[in-house]
């Protein structure tokens, strides 16, 4: 694919691997639109990009993001599902599944499936379009004392699979892409004790947008440190 001015939305796309996959599509002048729960604009966020505040977990946010990508561009050829949370490692007794564990899967698994929703009506009318779930090798393994992380992305790995037999594979396409742990922000609660040997996000996402670039790119791109 060549990515010069392709419509490319983001969402979380203001810190860790978002932010890296913003910066590897603008290089490639890709337009490049990102979401994220901040208040306003962040200002270290390039002044290319195009933002706008939505809460993947709240549909009509993003409702209204895919409305002003499309008043703006008159499409959507990318949308990125990249929006995510974690949970330190802990034993299941410790969890709180009544909150946290419900914030964690909300944002995991609905801001994905809204998005997807969402940007798939579009494509539908357009009759073109890829969405690109960011997932986790954690939605391959079960790992220990991260029962409710490895669920989120367990859930959203099999929406994911579902969703590619939903659209043609032909014009609308779905990709799913399974990194390892990288070094961003989403560890700032408590860094697991193996953090200096996650992978640096930006290395990432040259990888899912030289991907993006082959004749014929991988649907399902594992990542691994």
């Amino acid at each position: 694919m060549n990515l010069k001015n392709k419509i490319v939305v983001i969402t979380g796309g203001t810190k860790g691997l978002g932010k890296a996959m913003a910066m590897v599509f603008l290089e490639n002048e890709a337009k490049v639109i990102v979401c994220s729960r901040d208040d306003k604009r962040p200002d270290d966020l390039e002044g290319n990009i195009f933002w706008v505040k939505a809460d993947v977990t709240k549909e009509e946010e993003l409702k209204n993001l895919a409305y002003f990508v499309v008043e703006k561009f008159g499409k959507i050829d990318i949308w990125i599902n990249n929006a995510g949370i974690w949970l330190p490692h802990m034993p299941i007794e410790e969890i709180d599944w009544g909150k946290r564990a419900h914030d964690l899967i909300e944002v995991n698994l609905f801001g994905t499936v809204y998005g997807s929703k969402i940007a798939l009506a579009q494509m539908r009318k357009q009759n073109s379009g890829l969405i690109i779930n960011i997932l986790s090798t954690s939605a391959l393994n079960g790992l220990k004392n991260e029962t409710a992380y490895c669920a989120s992305k367990f859930a959203a790995s099999g929406f994911t699979k579902a969703l590619m037999k939903e659209v043609d594979r032909n014009n609308i396409k779905v990709n799913a892409i399974y990194p390892g742990g990288m070094q961003t922000n989403l560890f700032d609660e408590r860094k697991p004790e193996i953090y200096n040997t996650f992978m640096d996000p930006n290395e990432v996402a040259e990888k899912i947008v030289e991907n993006l670039k082959k004749d014929k790119p991988e649907e399902e791109l594992i990542i691994k440190r």
